[in-house]
């Protein structure tokens, strides 16, 4: 049946009507939500919103903090900021090279002229100076990285500059602290040095963490310098500070057109450290003196032609505290001057970069030489006989009135397939005890009396009960210093034992071999024989004071293990030690321990002898423990001892071994006759009369 017409009419227009009234009431709601959204754009983000568009006519640079300084124990300044204005040119990428570098020496004659027109007279350049600072053969940076052309703009200069910015393209002043370090070179390898935070970021990762940083104070700068090493690098957060902000209105084109607003960084903390300048001066001279003296003596046993680094350590018994830590030779620190190095110092210095007292360092030798020489971690040699001593009295291997038969020659392992050891020299001692073991320096004695008879008792263990030994005095174990890349040293026993045999192993450690250590432990493992058993924290800075002058940190003394042994064993070794024969220290008026030591190794077909030498002074009551380490240096009590020496001599003007400096104490005559500070006695000075050995 068809639909009737009028019926479909109707249905039709509802249907109409019913759209139409659809589409406006959508369009309302669309012209409702308009207006909504307005008001909250007019009431609520508008002020929001108008601040960001102002923002769009400002340019802010944040301002690098001002780092803070690092003095010695008697406040002079070893490393210090400064803040200045600088100059950047960085190379315009898009132009192809040779237009670039044609473009930047246009620029450098520009410079040149604003230089020489409002610049400082005493920090002139010439236009080959600029052009040498823009690196434009890519020695020291890539071709992104900004060139710092020069620091300490006047203020006429940083008004021009930035007045005219679109006709110095590629240019940026940027305020910034700039490192400057004594030239005396006090313990540069200790205090460390900067680099541009670009080019650690990515590979340390201390400074990988930085990147992610929030708080805008915080946050690490492209171009800031940053610790890298040594002190900079260990106390970079308390050094560093937080960031500044400079904010300046521009228009359209750029140009600053209203005042500009600074908010000024904070500086960093300083650092006073318990480094001695005038005791590490002294250290670094006695060190170079030293060596040029063994290299070319005419006297056999002194004469050590190969030796061309040195290291020493000083440090206070009790306390801790490192007074001198010499790595030689050093360099000028400010070769870092702007986080950068030449290629040309590099190539120079790289050699004596590192702390060669905590880690591996060579003399300057080329890849070839290097392993014909021994590096700064060596073995202890006869300095370890101390501690062998009292390992043996210890595990009860002898006692302390027990002697042995010394023929100057004892062998082991199976019959005709004997290893020999010798003394020194072939020298023979008859019976001795533990004390004469160690005045007269006898590997024998060791040998027979500790390494020996330890693996008889124990064949299973006895290298794991020595190495337990070795790292309760801090040797084969981190000093715990905090100093970055610092070594355990290197173990060699646990490799003997496997290689050869345990019997092998413990007889050539009880002697000072199977192992090689750095000077920091060497002078670590002194301290713990003077204070009779406490090994102490190395550490380096007394107080952290905060830009105001602020104590934010002091000292305290830390004891990281201690050991426990009969008083007659300490009594033992000491006295032995107080008759050790070494050079350097007649006529000296306080008492002193101390051992030498000839270390060995076999470096490529010959075999090397450093000169090792450990002492503590006064013998009595202990104040001071020194540790020096001659690589290549022959008989320690030649190479080395004398350096030891004029390190206790100048902590004693300084600071004093008996609490008072001497320089500021005058001496004061008793009733016989001596100085008050003479405590001496025969036995225990340089003018002994013991028969030991010069190793």
């Amino acid at each position: 049946m068809q639909d009737d017409p009028q019926k479909r009419e109707i249905i039709n227009r509802r249907h109409f009507s019913f759209r139409l009234n659809l589409f406006f009431f959508i369009t309302f709601a669309l012209f409702s939500v308009l207006i909504v959204r307005l008001a909250i754009l007019q009431f609520v983000e508008g002020p929001t919103l108008s601040a960001e568009g102002i923002g769009k006519s400002t340019r802010s640079v944040k301002i690098p903090p001002i780092r803070g300084n690092i003095y010695d124990s008697t406040g002079h300044a070893i490393a210090y900021s400064t803040s200045t204005q600088s100059i950047y040119f960085t190379i315009q990428p898009e132009l192809k090279l040779e237009k670039a570098t044609a473009s930047a020496k246009e620029m450098a004659q520009k410079l040149y002229e604003i230089f020489t027109k409002l610049g400082d007279p005493a920090k002139a350049m010439t236009v080959d100076d600029i052009i040498r600072q823009m690196d434009l053969d890519f020695k020291r940076n890539n071709i992104s990285t900004p060139r710092r052309i020069k620091s300490g703009l006047t203020n006429k200069e940083v008004a021009y500059f930035m007045e005219n910015r679109t006709a110095f393209k590629g240019v940026d002043i940027m305020e910034e602290s700039v490192r400057n370090y004594d030239k005396d070179s006090i313990s540069v390898q200790l205090v460390g040095y900067l680099k541009k935070f670009n080019t650690v970021r990515e590979n340390v990762d201390f400074y990988k963490e930085k990147t992610t940083e929030e708080d805008p104070t915080l946050r690490y700068l492209d171009e800031e310098d940053v610790g890298f090493d040594g002190l900079e690098r260990m106390y970079q957060d308390v050094l560093r500070g937080k960031n500044g902000l400079k904010t300046y209105p521009v228009n359209n084109a750029e140009r600053i057109i209203g005042p500009m607003e600074i908010t000024n960084p904070t500086k960093g903390s300083d650092l006073y450290l318990t480094i001695n300048k005038n005791v590490q001066l002294t250290t670094e001279t006695a060190i170079m003196d030293q060596l040029k003296k063994i290299s070319t003596s005419t006297n056999k046993y002194e004469r050590a032609k190969y030796a061309q680094t040195g290291f020493a350590v000083a440090m206070e018994v009790d306390t801790g505290k490192i007074v001198a830590m010499a790595s030689m030779p050093d360099y000028d620190p400010n070769i870092w001057s702007g986080g950068r190095i030449s290629k040309e110092d590099y190539e120079n210095f790289q050699n004596i970069l590192s702390n060669g007292t905590i880690r591996t360092v060579y003399g300057k030798y080329s890849e070839e030489e290097r392993n014909q020489h021994p590096s700064s971690i060596l073995p202890l040699g006869s300095t370890m006989k101390p501690l062998s001593v009292l390992v043996g009295l210890n595990e009860k291997l002898f006692k302390t009135t027990d002697t042995y038969p010394d023929t100057g020659r004892f062998s082991y392992g199976r019959k005709g397939y004997e290893t020999y050891i010798g003394n020194s020299q072939g020298k023979k001692f008859g019976y001795i005890d533990g004390a004469q073991g160690i005045q007269h320096s006898s590997n024998t004695f060791m040998a027979a009396m500790i390494g020996d008879r330890l693996y008889r008792r124990d064949p299973q263990n006895g290298v794991e009960i020595w190495d337990e030994y070795m790292k309760q005095f801090g040797l084969g174990v981190l000093t715990e210093s905090g100093l970055p890349n610092e070594t355990k040293g290197v173990i060699e026993y646990f490799n003997e034992a496997k290689n050869a045999s345990s019997q092998s192993a413990l007889v050539q450690a009880s002697f000072g071999q199977q192992g090689r250590y750095t000077t920091l432990q060497l002078a670590q493992y002194t301290a713990m024989l003077a204070n009779r058993g406490k090994r102490m924290k190395p550490q380096f800075v007394n107080e952290i004071k905060d830009a105001d002058g602020n104590i934010i940190q002091g000292y305290t003394p830390v004891i990281l293990n201690e050991v426990n042994y009969p008083i007659e064993y300490w009594k033992e070794i000491e006295l032995g030690m107080s008759k050790v024969s070494s050079q350097g220290f007649e006529g000296v008026d306080y008492t002193y321990n101390r051992k030498t030591g000839t270390s060995e190794q076999q470096v490529k077909g010959r075999t090397a002898e450093n000169a090792v030498f450990i002492a503590y002074a006064p013998a009595d009551k202990p104040k001071l423990a020194v540790a020096v380490v001659v690589p290549d240096g022959g008989f320690g009590g030649y190479g080395a001892s004398p350096i030891a020496r004029k390190i206790f001599d100048a902590y004693d003007e300084e600071i004093g071994l008996y609490g008072v400096p001497k320089k500021k104490a005058p001496a004061t005559n008793d009733a016989a006759g001596n100085t008050a500070n003479n405590t001496a006695d025969n036995a225990n000075t340089g003018t002994d009369t013991g028969t030991g050995t010069n190793e």
